[in-house]
């Protein structure tokens, strides 16, 4: 993973030096959307991620503290990504990407196929119930690894 560098000062060249690629978004839409959290499941994502840029991008949101990495329970080499209270900001930012999106390319969906319509329904309480979701997973993580 190569160091991360800010080409300006600027908060939105700063924020697509971080997830600005053709990836990184999609791996944080699958951990807090489709509660994905294991390697196994970001490679079965309809965008077939390449397991190197996987690796990659994985290591650049443990980096910009996006995700935190925890050693599965009995498996050596198994890991599961959480998302941090930073990524959980993103939501309303993904969330109108998601309504861009489909506005301007109709045929696209979602995973779940209910949050496009949660969003287009009510977008304000659709962001709060996922915000609320995972900040509660959040801190149940962080109880966890006091103990």
């Amino acid at each position: 993973m190569k160091k991360f560098t800010n080409r300006s000062l600027c908060p939105i060249s700063t924020a697509l030096d971080i997830f600005g690629d053709k990836w990184t978004l999609l791996v944080i839409r699958d951990i807090i959307f489709e509660g994905k959290s294991s390697y196994g499941e970001f490679m079965q994502s309809a965008e077939k991620i390449a397991t190197n840029i996987l690796a990659d991008r994985l290591g650049v949101l443990e980096a910009q503290e996006l995700i935190v990495k925890e050693k599965a329970p009995g498996k050596r080499a198994r890991h599961f990504y959480h998302p941090t209270q930073k990524a959980i900001a993103l939501i309303p930012v993904i969330a109108e990407l998601i309504l861009w999106g489909n506005k301007y390319y109709p045929d696209t969906y979602t995973h779940p196929k209910s949050l496009l319509t949660d969003l287009k329904t009510d977008k304000t309480n659709t962001i709060r119930a996922y915000t609320e979701k995972l900040m509660a997973n959040l801190n149940h993580q962080k109880e966890k690894r006091k103990t």
